[in-house]
């Protein structure tokens, strides 16, 4: 195979524009149609890159523009290659930003020595993929314990806006990618410019930016860049699973968005709507993006993913679509994040596939399990708690509500990327000190202590050493959170 054209026989066609609504673009051409997925470029400078999404007739083709289409006008001259849009793959792309169209956008050279793919790509068959049971560690407590992710799966991180998705993964980046064995490949969709250069330097001062590519469509940008960014970042990890044979740690923020720009491309191509006015083919895109995360029986991809919940609407047709999907789902809270118990991760709603004995193991199960019986029983209490007060519950149930907040309290963290705004030392927290911690709260080890002293620390060892200094007033010892 030809690495440079995947193959395909070029056959260049011309033709001219004759209509241009938005970001959707009639070619018409003489001779032969481009075929579907092809790319287009359109206008005097050939500046447009329109890909082909139908055929109108036996004369016209109908595209969506993966840059903008200001100032294009009817009857501009239009030309077909031959061949998709294809991005850069390859060694070389490490470390370097690029756009949907596998231009770099970091301000250095061009990548010029890697092969070009196209983002059109079926996804593994079934008989070659390998299904694999085995914990992929985050250092966020609460992640680690309620909702394992899955190595080679699909993780989602469900939550409204300014309930902290971003900031989570952005925490799982720091955390994950120095410890992770293989290739980190972040995809911004509908992302703001701002983000984008955060991230950036996020990732070069983690010291891991050469095992890393990043590649942005981002918010100001065109519907068709933000629709096919997920495709042109999948092509790229697909090369390292598949050609280098390694595992690629893949992060989208936002899947919601490529939903999103699915709808405005549709809207414009003046397909019907279905409910709530999402495009009828939501299923079909979705699935066409996620069903390529995948292993393979020499390389994995796992992929964690924030989606935006519309109005904290869970029953959103774009969410039930993407739950399908997850083998790992961490459900972030308003109600959590009005109380200050960041992450805002809803303890009850969360789950994974991996939460099993077998999974997991005996006790990394059971402590789960307890916590989250714990954690329910101060949820069916609280409506007791405020229309009585806690004097009015049993003795039993005042002990499951003093561990209930002292567990809520011992799963907050504090993170390396808010490090500036609360002044609180960053804590990754290893899933041995998360169980014993656990463990020992559960156990009522800490029933005479305040809540507050569990709250924002890494291993609960550090509550007695906290209370201890401030107890006697002795300096406190270096923190291992081993």
């Amino acid at each position: 195979m030809n690495g440079s054209q995947d193959g395909q026989q070029r056959r260049t066609a011309h033709g001219r524009t004759h209509a241009v609504r938005g970001s959707v673009v009639d070619v018409r051409f003489d001779g032969p149609l481009p075929e579907v997925h092809h790319r287009l470029v359109v206008g005097a400078a050939e500046k447009v890159v329109v890909e082909v999404v139908e055929h109108v007739d036996d004369r016209t083709v109908r595209g969506i523009a993966l840059t903008s289409t200001q100032g294009l006008a009817r009857g501009e001259a239009a030309r077909g290659d031959g061949y998709p849009v294809r991005v850069p793959v390859g060694r070389e792309t490490l470390g370097r930003m690029f756009n949907v169209l596998g231009e770099t956008i970091d301000r250095k050279p061009p990548v010029e020595a890697a092969h070009r793919r196209s983002i059109h790509r079926p996804p593994v068959g079934l008989t070659d993929q390998a299904p694999q049971q085995e914990i992929l560690h985050t250092g966020i407590k609460a992640i680690d314990l309620l909702a394992p992710l899955e190595r080679g799966g699909k993780a989602g991180l469900f939550g409204g806006a300014g309930v902290g998705k971003t900031v989570l993964l952005m925490e799982m980046i720091r955390n994950m990618v120095a410890a992770y064995e293989g290739v980190s490949l972040f995809c911004g969709i509908g992302e703001r410019s701002r983000e984008a250069e955060e991230l950036y330097r996020e990732v070069q001062d983690a010291g891991v930016l050469d095992d890393t590519v990043l590649i942005f469509g981002q918010m100001n940008e065109a519907p068709g860049a933000r629709f096919r960014v997920g495709h042109a970042a999948l092509t790229m990890a697909e090369y390292f699973r598949d050609d280098a044979k390694q595992d690629v740690l893949l992060l989208i923020d936002n899947i919601f968005r490529f939903v999103q720009a699915g709808t405005e491309v549709s809207g414009l191509m003046g397909r019907f709507p279905s409910r709530l006015g999402y495009q009828p083919t939501l299923g079909t895109e979705l699935s066409g993006l996620e069903e390529r995360i995948a292993n393979t029986k020499t390389g994995s991809i796992t992929s964690v993913q924030a989606v935006y919940v519309p109005a904290d609407d869970f029953t959103d047709p774009a969410v039930t679509h993407t739950f399908t999907h997850l083998s790992a789902s961490i459900v972030l809270s308003r109600d959590r994040a009005s109380q200050g118990l960041y992450p805002a991760i809803n303890p009850l709603d969360s789950s994974s596939n991996m939460l099993s004995p077998r999974g997991v193991g005996p006790r990394h199960y059971r402590v789960a399990r307890a916590v989250r019986e714990t954690l329910a029983q101060y949820e069916d209490l609280k409506d007791i708690i405020a229309m009585l007060g806690i004097e009015e519950l049993s003795r039993e149930d005042q002990r499951v509500v003093n561990r209930a907040r002292r567990l809520e309290r011992f799963l907050t963290q504090p993170f390396a990327v808010t490090e500036q705004f609360t002044g609180r030392e960053a804590q990754a927290v290893s899933l041995e000190a998360t169980l014993r911690g656990c463990e020992r709260v559960l156990n009522d080890a800490f029933s005479e202590y305040p809540e507050q002293a569990l709250y924002m620390i890494g291993r609960v060892e550090q509550a007695e050493e906290q209370t201890a200094q401030k107890q006697t007033g002795a300096p406190q010892e270096p923190e291992d959170n081993a």
